[in-house]
């Protein structure tokens, strides 16, 4: 028997892997957040199985059908949104399965920050740009920050960020920020990325706070700041193509005459 953590991607079906969607077609039991994945993304399961939605459910009661299934010798699907190794609260979940020695396994997932970036049509990472993209979450009634890992340590990078849980505090982030990116820097509030109802609010530090309480969004939303996500006409192109750039797959230099 084992345990699989899936991560169902942000919530498009089509953007299961395809041993995310194997896995839920062939166990037994699945276990779902169902605050952030939909229902679409565990339809694949087998007829018959327990299918749950953990949304309402304590971590115990959780890990309670985890064992009651572990005692029937039936694998789980534990899915969870976008990828799991990032805020999927699967630590302590690992935890306890560990200390009753219950077989588990991850399956990696699109993470939000990646189909939120393919739905703007852009890349994150442009030359001479933006290289680093940090991801990160805001402190609010949730977990507390390390001190070290504060919004105000990666604003000095000037990195790109994309903050969690954070669209409810919008603020907070412009006064942090703005010092550091500038009062025009581009921002985009991704809500529900991969969902029916998506929706992606431009704007800058200046006034996404104004334009995301008009949208009347407070949750389930990703914030990406950032110069990147502006309009770069004239940016250089990637060394990686430069066919004056020879590389271990092209050793030798293209010399244009």
């Amino acid at each position: 028997m084992t345990v699989y953590f899936i991560g169902a991607g942000p919530g498009d079906p089509e953007l299961l892997t395809r041993k995310a969607e194997r896995l839920i077609g062939a166990c037994p039991v699945c276990l779902y957040a169902g605050s952030l994945v939909p229902p679409e993304v565990v339809a694949c399961a087998p007829p018959g199985a327990l299918v749950r939605d953990t949304a309402p459910m304590t971590l115990e009661e959780t890990h309670a059908e985890i064992v009651a299934a572990h005692r029937r010798g039936e694998d789980v699907a534990r899915v969870h949104s976008g990828d799991p190794s990032l805020y999927g609260a699967i630590a302590e979940q690992i935890r306890r399965l560990r200390a009753d020695d219950i077989e588990y396994a991850i399956i990696p997932g699109v993470p939000a920050y990646a189909a939120a970036a393919a739905a703007l049509g852009q890349e994150l990472t442009v030359p001479e740009v933006a290289q680093s993209i940090v991801l990160t979450r805001v402190s609010m009634k949730s977990t507390s920050m390390p001190p070290r890992e504060k919004l105000e340590v990666f604003a000095r990078s000037g990195a790109t960020l994309a903050i969690h849980l954070g669209v409810r505090n919008l603020r907070e982030i412009q006064r942090v920020l703005t010092p550091h990116y500038g009062p025009d820097c581009p921002v985009v509030v991704a809500y529900r990325v991969g969902w029916p109802d998506e929706m992606f609010i431009r704007g800058t530090l200046t006034d996404i706070q104004a334009k995301v309480r008009a949208a009347k969004i407070t949750r389930t939303a990703l914030t990406l700041v950032g110069p990147v996500l502006g309009e770069i006409p004239d940016f250089r192109d990637s060394a990686l193509y430069d066919p004056a750039a020879p590389h271990v797959l092209r050793p030798k230099a293209v010399v244009k005459e």
